[in-house]
């Protein structure tokens, strides 16, 4: 097992591709703490799965845009779990809308859940993983940050955030043998897509765009998540890596 012995984080692991990265962190040996907002049940039908795989899981309920609150779920994972080796920040919600329309509160609200909680959870974990001198922090955009996207400049202007977030840290980090790189999902059939995969010119206009044709299940895209906390990846850091049926290349 890759990832025998480690204490991870997956923050929004309850649901979609955050639920299928700490499905597969428990089956490679690690502990999970699945972070949620407000879906208590799906949080804790999580854990009683990892529990399943012979791993010990944890849910924490944070809202990690707060800077407290995710200060405490980390402090949470070194006390449930005994310390903090891998950090995904996953969490996200969209709250789109056309540039001229937006609210500033919509703005705020994507770019504090989005970057702020980046940066919260990093810093919180980093502390510790410094004291360690080890630890893997994976963050996850959008082919949105990339590319942009119409009706969601908030959502797309924190994921391309992220990046810059991202490539900095590793450069403080590298020096604590602290990797932080960055994961790029493509399309994926999640409860934030629901419309694209409802509407079928939607889905057919998108798909288009895909080299591979189609939209990934979860769990195709959680064993790069496995590569990045492994010891397969201690010599990468600062990295973005798509893994996108081909929507970016």
């Amino acid at each position: 097992m890759k990832l025998e012995g480690k204490k991870a984080i997956v923050t929004g692991g309850s649901r979609g591709i955050g639920r299928a990265i700490a499905l597969l962190y428990a089956k490679e040996g690690a502990d999970v703490l699945v972070n949620y907002h407000s879906n208590d049940a799906a949080a804790k039908e999580t854990v009683a799965e990892i529990e399943k795989l012979g791993r010990k899981g944890v849910a924490v309920a944070a809202d990690v845009a707060s800077y407290a609150s995710a200060q405490n779920m980390v402090e949470e994972c070194v006390k449930q779990l005994g310390g903090v080796d891998i950090v995904v920040n996953n969490a996200g919600v969209s709250k789109p809308s056309m540039l001229l329309k937006m609210k500033e509160e919509d703005w705020d609200a994507i770019i504090d859940i989005h970057l702020k909680a980046a940066f919260n959870t990093t810093q919180a974990a980093g502390r510790h993983m410094k004291e360690q001198n080890s630890g893997r922090i994976i963050n996850v955009i959008s082919t949105a940050g990339i590319f942009g996207t119409i009706g969601q400049i908030n959502y797309a202007s924190a994921k391309a955030g992220i990046i810059g977030f991202s490539k900095s840290a590793s450069r403080e980090l590298g020096r604590y043998n602290i990797t932080v790189n960055v994961i790029c999902p493509g399309i994926t059939k999640t409860e934030m897509t629901g419309k694209l995969q409802s509407d079928e010119k939607l889905r057919k206009i998108y798909e288009g765009r895909i080299q591979l044709g189609r939209f990934a299940d979860p769990e195709e895209i959680a064993p790069a998540f496995v590569f990045l906390a492994s010891g397969d990846a201690s010599y990468i850091t600062g990295q973005v890596l798509g893994v996108d049926g081909g929507y970016i290349g």
